[in-house]
């Protein structure tokens, strides 16, 4: 494991002004999920399955990697969010011993609205936050 030099000044305030900037950031996210309806973490799963890379639908398993969350509190949160007519459990086409969570059109509709109202705060968070991987993926 090599040595990696001392963090400066200059470092510690990027990381402090990032970290500041992510909390408004997410503070605001909180914010408007609420004044949708939802809670951010509701949100963030509607997110991720709008997101999943390459298809429509995600996995309990795979959901539970994108929010961080233990499997059992991830099959609670589809329950609520089932509950609440934003997505459905499917079998599985290719196995069907696999659960397909997939959005609903409602599902749909909230997690557009709640994201379109992110951008701004979003675009805030890149300007304020000068750092090396903003807009540059290498």
């Amino acid at each position: 494991m090599s040595q990696q030099p001392p963090l400066d000044k200059r470092e510690f305030e990027q990381l402090s002004q990032f970290r500041y900037r992510l909390r408004c950031f997410l503070r605001q996210s909180e914010d408007i999920c609420r004044r949708h309806g939802l809670t951010p973490l509701q949100y963030q799963l509607l997110l991720h399955l709008r997101g999943f890379p390459e298809r429509e639908w995600a996995s309990i398993g795979e959901l539970a990697e994108r929010l961080q969350a233990k499997h059992h509190g991830v099959v609670a949160l589809v329950d609520r969010c089932e509950q609440l007519g934003l997505v459905e459990r499917r079998r599985g086409r290719e196995d069907r011993r696999q659960i397909e969570v997939h959005l609903l059109e409602e599902g749909v509709t909230r997690v557009t609205q709640i994201a379109q109202a992110h951008q701004p705060e979003l675009r805030h968070l890149q300007e304020d936050t000068p750092f090396p991987f903003w807009g540059n993926p290498d």
